[in-house]
């Protein structure tokens, strides 16, 4: 089993590996290259090395004398359709009333956005401000010097946020990125589904296991109350494991629950494919779809049910065919208290190869702070800037499924998260551990206990590099 779970952890690990590609050299082809060949080489690259250096001082030069006239500004960002939207709206503003300044956006879908930015950061070639994932930091910058330290940019008012938060984004006293905002998982139900059924939204664990079962007898085989990809999965777990034992996740780098424990864990993820709540991921995978919103099954109410980021469900509910209602469920406490995965939802990074480092702190400033805020609304989850939720209550903004999606799992979360609990060892969708792990179950049928103990290896693994 070790040769197993390391094949899949050397596969999660792609993306960071690619970090190192830059650094990487080829081998000799011979062995008798002469010395001189190599001191040339080395000259080389040294020279190559110093005309970099001075081409970047040079541009850093310019932009300073310039006063930020004429300055281009690279940013870049993933979301659904409706943040791009509002993003692009918020930077033209900020360009019309910044004649000077230009922005050159950069945006897509999540899926494969991961891999662009590592193979960017790997070139040095990333923008100059670019949203980040908050495990990102502890993946791409282990030593904390590879992103600029907020606290060095003069032009953005980092004490809008909670010190605890700008903890989340320190490591070894660099403060690598702003926290736009924190999210946490919410239960969501398609009301127009469950009311098809003859069935109240549930409740509880066993509301939800009680109507599998009625959705195959009334609805039919290919209806099910709710739909979980392997990371999905994975949440779940977590969150029965947190509310009947009441331990966090993980503690001092260890998956801090026994195989006993997890195996009971897999046996109650088990129990929602058996009673028919969930498709199996080969259904998931047969619908064709990368992601929920694309994905007709859950489109029509076919998949009446997600557990979702409060920060990622507008883009859901939006896909929904109009005759289809979302709305939030309660927290399961079957087993004891509900605790829910909650994390910094996503960050905002300037690149240290920037030659506008502090014309980039404005743009963040007017994105987050000042007056983009109402522009952005609730596009990134709901912003932890205190001066942004001041701008978006005055507005009448903070409503809506958004905000009591994050007011619902703010309270519901006794736990803190992990950085490494979204490592691409971990998480990554193609070779991931979860990946691996959930498919395995799913697909195969294989035993709880070896579930548990593949699933402790994996976590112990990553958390101890």
């Amino acid at each position: 089993m070790k040769k197993t779970i390391t094949k899949f952890l050397a596969g999660g690990m792609a993306a960071s590996m690619m970090l190192n590609l830059a650094a990487c050299g080829g081998s000799s082809t011979a062995a008798n290259d002469s010395a001189s060949t190599t001191a040339a080489a080395q000259g080389a690259t040294e020279a190559a090395q110093g005309a970099t250096e001075a081409a970047k001082t040079a541009a850093e030069t310019v932009a300073k004398s310039e006063g930020g006239n004429g300055t281009t500004l690279r940013i870049s960002w993933w979301g659904g359709d409706s943040r791009h939207t509002a993003t692009l709206k918020a930077l033209d503003e900020y360009m019309a009333a910044n004649p000077g300044i230009k922005v050159e956006s950069e945006y897509g879908a999540w899926s494969g956005w991961q891999d662009k930015i590592a193979t960017q950061i790997a070139g040095n070639s990333e923008p100059d401000l670019f949203q980040i994932n908050w495990n990102w930091l502890w993946q791409f910058s282990p030593d904390g010097t590879r992103f600029v330290d907020i606290q060095d940019l003069t032009d953005f008012d980092l004490s809008q946020y909670d010190q605890s938060l700008i903890d989340l984004m320190t490591i070894d006293g660099h403060v690598l990125g702003v926290p736009v905002s924190s999210t946490g998982r919410v239960f969501y139900w398609n009301k127009a589904t469950f009311e098809k059924a003859g069935l109240e939204v549930p409740k509880s664990f066993a509301d939800i296991l009680a109507a599998g079962p009625v959705f195959k007898e009334k609805l039919g085989d290919d209806y099910y109350p709710l739909a979980a990809g392997t990371y999905d999965l994975t949440i779940l777990l977590t969150y029965y494991m947190q509310e009947k034992y009441n331990k966090q996740w993980v503690v001092d780098h260890k998956l801090n629950y026994t195989v006993e424990e997890l195996t009971d864990g897999f046996d109650f993820l088990k129990s929602l494919e058996a009673n028919h709540v969930i498709p199996t991921q080969e259904k998931l995978t047969g619908d064709g779809a990368d992601s929920l919103d694309k994905n007709p099954n859950f489109i029509d109410g076919h998949y009446a049910g997600v557990v979702e980021w409060d920060s990622s469900i507008k883009k859901l509910a939006d896909a929904l065919d109009s005759d289809q209602e979302l709305v939030i469920g309660e927290y399961p406490a079957d087993y004891g208290t509900p605790a829910t995965v909650f994390k910094i939802s996503m960050g905002f990074a300037v690149s240290p190869n920037s030659a506008n480092k502090e014309e980039a702190a404005k743009l963040m400033e007017y994105m987050f702070n000042g007056d983009g805020v109402e522009t952005l609304g609730l596009e990134r989850g709901v912003p932890s800037s205190h001066k942004a939720q001041e701008k978006l209550e005055a507005s009448g903004a903070l409503q809506g499924l958004t905000y009591e999606a994050f007011k619902a799992a703010s309270s519901n979360a006794p736990f803190q998260l992990s950085p490494y609990y979204e490592d691409a060892a971990l998480k990554d969708s193609a070779e991931g551990a979860y990946q691996e792990i959930m498919d395995t179950m799913s697909y195969d049928g294989v035993d709880s206990k070896e579930l548990a103990e593949m699933l402790i290896e994996a976590v112990n693994e990553v958390e101890g590099k």
